[in-house]
């Protein structure tokens, strides 16, 4: 037996169930929605996630719009394509539109839910899948409420869509182990939405610190590392439409939040066998194609990093938000270089173009031009000094808090507050520490020996002038 928030519905497919659906009836007999055949739906949205992985964006959302709403896959796909968008412009009418769309995709799935409660009823294949689906929208209309809203009551909105949507993916698991589960026509795709949802949870909770998680288990939610990266392995492996959601989440773990840990050195190679069969098939995909030079900057292979930054560039042209990623590693694969113009070039980019965090993005532009000679011209005539100052003015918050990248970048930047300013020796090799991007020229001597290089002269610079302060604008020579 397995239930639904409590309800002591029973969960079970069977022949009743399909003949049911073929006369437009539910399980229990109930007037239903009228669904498209299920395998019809999966099979156009799976042809759909392909042209959006191979670039063609705007027809991937030309081929979902139709049928919006009337299909809970199309609705969900379509939303969640609008939702990587907002997430990656981090404008407010992007973010309102996607939130508005997977809501609307959350109320074309409530349709093809059970309707009724009663002990006994069972459930249809695309009753399952129109659980899946409900709790997969709950949870990212969960994400963008914390990215819209700063105040408390937002913030418990969101948290109690978490919990909603976990405690449905939950018992859809334990009922998909049961020995009540009947697999379907497209039980791949049921358990792998399921695998999704699991592993997405355990491996998020299992993030966060002992003493947190302890409370957060004792509130019904599990946090097992390997357990959740095992679910997401099978998912994104499998041929579903939540294999590219699977291996994104693993790619980001894998590459990014285990470095920022400090804890990634063991892991690139699991990022690659990850990246393998999704390069084979997608060779053009601007998303395999950062990751893939994501892979090589790990391994110290810094040209080969910026030779793949640039090609996913350079695939297409559709999707600006693409660049920017890009232009974020490139420019930490020149700071690795010590090429602080080309640095420099990518955060004024940044700054210009990208939402997410100008903040970060001034504070860098401002730190490369500091590295640079007293005596050599900077780049649109710019002045250290008066970016600096010009930090805290760009401070925003994520879910109610200001992020920590953020703040370390304001409080540096306040020694360049007063009118005679005391100048920060190294401030991008701070930033780098901060990011653990020691670990990328680990692996190459001649740029570790750069860096010591630069450290070396900064600690001379300060040697000779011991307070470091000046009321000019010109720079320390390095």
């Amino acid at each position: 037996m397995s239930s639904f928030g409590g309800s002591g519905v029973e969960l079970r497919t069977g022949v009743v169930e399909e003949m049911n659906m073929s006369n437009g009836r539910g399980a229990n007999g109930a007037e239903k929605s009228s669904e498209p055949p299920l395998k019809e739906s999966l099979d156009q949205c799976m042809e759909a996630l392909d042209l959006f992985l191979n670039n063609h964006f705007s027809e991937s959302l030309e081929r979902l719009r139709p049928r919006v709403n009337d299909s809970m896959y199309h609705a969900l796909i379509y939303a969640t394509v609008l939702e990587m968008q907002a997430m990656m412009t981090f404008q407010h009418d992007d973010i309102t539109n996607a939130g508005n769309t997977m809501k609307g995709a959350q109320e074309v799935c409530q349709r093809y839910r059970r309707k009724t409660k009663s002990e006994g009823d069972s459930l249809s294949e695309v009753q399952l899948h129109a659980e899946v689906c409900y709790a997969e929208c709950q949870l990212q209309r969960a994400a963008l409420t914390f990215l819209q809203d700063e105040n408390m009551v937002s913030f418990i909105k969101g948290g109690m869509k978490v919990r909603n949507s976990y405690m449905i993916y939950k018992e859809l698991h334990a009922f998909v182990k049961s020995h009540n589960y009947v697999k379907g026509p497209s039980h791949l795709q049921l358990e792998g939405g399921i695998a999704f949802g699991i592993g997405a949870f355990n491996l998020t909770l299992s993030l966060f610190p002992p003493r947190i998680l302890r409370l957060l288990e004792f509130a019904g939610f599990s946090g097992d590392k390997e357990y959740g990266l095992s679910l997401l392995h099978d998912g994104a492996t499998g041929t579903n439409l939540r294999s590219m959601l699977c291996a994104l989440l693993l790619l980001c773990y894998y590459t990014f939040l285990t470095f920022i840990l400090g804890t990634g050195e063991a892991e690139v190679a699991e990022a690659e066998r990850l990246l393998k069969p999704f390069q084979h098939r997608y060779p053009r995909g601007a998303i395999f194609l950062f990751f893939a030079g994501r892979t090589e900057e790990i391994k110290g292979n810094i040209d080969e990093a910026v030779a793949l930054f640039e090609d996913g560039c350079k695939a297409q042209q559709a999707w600006k938000q693409f660049h920017h990623m890009c232009y974020w590693e490139l420019m930490w694969c020149f700071t690795y270089k010590r090429a602080w113009r080309m640095a420099y070039f990518y955060a004024d980019l940044l700054s210009q173009e990208s939402r997410w965090s100008k903040a970060m993005y001034m504070y860098m532009k401002a730190a490369y031009l500091s590295m640079l000679p007293r005596d050599e011209a900077r780049p649109f005539g710019e002045d250290e000094v008066d970016l600096f100052r010009q930090v805290p003015r760009f401070k925003q918050r994520i879910a109610g808090k200001s992020p920590p990248t953020e703040k370390f970048a304001i409080r540096k930047a306040r020694r360049y507050k007063a009118s005679c300013p005391v100048r920060l020796p190294v401030p991008v090799l701070e930033m780098m520490y901060m990011w653990n991007g020691f670990s990328m020229i680990s692996k190459r001597p001649e740029l570790t020996e750069g860096m010591l290089q630069t450290l070396m002269d900064a600690e001379r610079s300060l040697l000779e002038s011991p307070g470091n302060a000046t009321c000019g604008l010109d720079s320390p020579q390095y």
